[in-house]
Formats: C-alpha cells, sequence, structure tokens
C-alpha cells in the first residue's frame, strides 16, 4: 500500500503476519474477554483484548522480541540500546534474555518505579534521565549505541516494531471474527498503526480509532491538520502515551491505515481503570485503559457495533493506583 503522496508504506500486512510466525509459541496469546455490564452501559458487543496478560504484562513484548529475533549473530554479540518510560524497557530487557543479547536501557529518572525494578530483573543495564531537565532520551541512547557498536531497538519507529505490535489486533479478529470498531491506545502510534493494519486486512469495513489523553494529542493534532505536530513532556496519568510526537514511520501510517482519533482527561481515564478493576477484575495501567474510555465517553457513534478494545497493559504501581481510586 501506498500513502496518500504516492510513496511506499513502511510496514504492510504481510509484516504482521511474518511476526506472527515469528512470535508463535513465544508471546502468549491473551485472552479475549466480555462484559455484559459494558456492553449495557455503551450499547456495544465489546471484546478486550487482554494484553496485560501478555509476557513482562504489556504488548510491547510482540514487537521488542520481534525486532530483537531478526538481528543477526555479529548484532546480536554487540548487543541493542532502547529508550522507554516502561514497558518497551522491560520488552526488550526480557526479549533480549531470552535471546543472550545485551541490552542497555535508558529510562525518565520518573518513570514508575515498579518498571524500572522490573526491567532490572530482566538483567537489563539502566541509564536514568532527567526528563523536566530537557534531557534527549533519543540522542542520549543514540550515543551509547554508537560508543559500544549496539543497535538502537525504538519503542514505536522501528518497521519490526510496528509489524510485531500488530499480531494483537490479528489475534483478536481471528478469534471475534469481524469487528465494526477497534479502539487502541496511542503513544507513538507503534501499537496503533500495526493493529490498523491487520484489522483493516482481516475486517474489511472496520472503523480504526487512535485514543489518547487529552494533555498529549500530538498524534490526533498530526492526523487532523497532516502535519507532524510536538507536545513537549505532556503531563497525564498515561505515562506510556507521554511521547512527544508520531514518528518517522507512524506518522505516515497513521493516516493510511487510521480513521479518526478520540482524546480523553485524566478524570474519564481513572473511571475506565476503575470499571476494569472493579467489574472486570483486569489489572490495567492507565495508558492501557485508553481505549477503554474512549468507548465510554460516547464520542462516537459506537451503539449496536462489534467494537475491539485493546487493553495494552498492566504494569501499573498498585500504591499509586490506590490513590487514584480514593
Amino acid at each position: 500500500m501506498n500513502d496518500r503522496s504516492g510513496g511506499a508504506l513502511p510496514v504492510a500486512w504481510d509484516d504482521v503476519a511474518s511476526a506472527a510466525e515469528r512470535l508463535e509459541g513465544v508471546a502468549h496469546r491473551t485472552p479475549v474477554m466480555t462484559s455484559g455490564q459494558f456492553d449495557a452501559l455503551t450499547g456495544t458487543k465489546a471484546f478486550f483484548k487482554c494484553e496485560n496478560f501478555q509476557r513482562m504484562g504489556a504488548f510491547k513484548f510482540r514487537g521488542a522480541y520481534n525486532a530483537l529475533s531478526r538481528l543477526d549473530p555479529a548484532a546480536r554479540k554487540a548487543g541493542v540500546v532502547a529508550f522507554s518510560s516502561g514497558n518497551h524497557a522491560q520488552a526488550v530487557a526480557l526479549a533480549g534474555r531470552m535471546l543472550g543479547i545485551p541490552r542497555v536501557i535508558v529510562m525518565p529518572a520518573d518513570a514508575p518505579a515498579v518498571k524500572v525494578a522490573a526491567t532490572k530483573g530482566y538483567g537489563a543495564e539502566v541509564v536514568l534521565y532527567d526528563r523536566a531537565s530537557g534531557e534527549d532520551r533519543e540522542q542520549m541512547a543514540a550515543r551509547i549505541a554508537r560508543e559500544r557498536g549496539a543497535t538502537l531497538i525504538p519503542p514505536f519507529d522501528h518497521a519490526h516494531v510496528i509489524a510485531g505490535q500488530g499480531t494483537a489486533a490479528k489475534e483478536l479478529i481471528e478469534e471475534t471474527g469481524p469487528l465494526d470498531w477497534l479502539f487502541v491506545c496511542c503513544g507513538g502510534a507503534g501499537l496503533l498503526s500495526g493493529c490498523a493494519i491487520a484489522a483493516n486486512h482481516l475486517s474489511p469495513g472496520i472503523k480504526v480509532i487512535g485514543v489518547e489523553p487529552a494533555a498529549g494529542d500530538d498524534a490526533a493534532r498530526s492526523f487532523r491538520t497532516k502535519t507532524l505536530v510536538r507536545v513537549e513532556n505532556p503531563q497525564t496519568l498515561a505515562d506510556g502515551a507521554r511521547t512527544n510526537s508520531l514518528g518517522s514511520l507512524t506518522f505516515p501510517l497513521v493516516p493510511a491505515h487510521v480513521h479518526d482519533f478520540l482524546t480523553v482527561t485524566d478524570e474519564e481515564l481513572v473511571e475506565a481503570m476503575r470499571f476494569l478493576w472493579e467489574r472486570m477484575k483486569l489489572v490495567v495501567e492507565p495508558t492501557g485503559a485508553l481505549a477503554t474510555a474512549g468507548v465510554l465517553s460516547k464520542r462516537l457513534a459506537t451503539q449496536g457495533g462489534r467494537v475491539g478494545i485493546i487493553l495494552s497493559g498492566g504494569n501499573v504501581d498498585l500504591r499509586a493506583a490506590a490513590k487514584l481510586f480514593a
């Protein structure tokens, strides 16, 4: 497929299908759950793809393993460097351990402690930076990669990462059959792009909706203005969606495959988390609840439709989360 300017797009359905083959028997085929109460509240038939049950607790394992497993022997020996607020960090740390690849992860000093601890627990070297000081994590990671001769594995703007993330939607639709809508959280749009590619291929006529926090709506604005918009250091509970902008690969993929965007407030995000935790007994982190909040907002006419919802992850600091529900 080409983008709207006529250029070839960086990721296609065949890449997602290839990633699924590579992940077979390695990534968990996560459960799809339903809720009669959610259906009654929203007027939909909803299907939740529970990536909070994925290895290391989030969808990120799919893309990280797909990317790392394709490195040649020399690149594996030299190692990889990644930068992430948490879930990509853990994913690269775990995938690298499984594949015997050394890894260095650049993480913000204010990342959730549970995510930093898990990344170290998987045996990765963690380098912290001060997000508030204006330090550039990408430049820091690129410098470390150059110094060590390692391969840089970005959290979303990488063709193999995007393709791997798309396998979540592939599995969902294979289990549920055709859907009318698919709601996916959006940070840098690696998950959104990959899932949109898979959804459009497997369920023609589906409408794919990206959901962002209102404080970090760079992708929504980029989608509507057709120019790359940046939002510097957005302040939101959804730490996995605190990216500044779409990437060079996801920027053309989003308008080619995504149909619309919604934004939700942190208050709406907490209410979505409350529903998932209390009613469905699903521990989902704030970013992981974005898609659910989008459907609950009823800002789109999904009533009567079959709706897919990607719950992207469950790596949450329980003590911090408890305060949200007070």
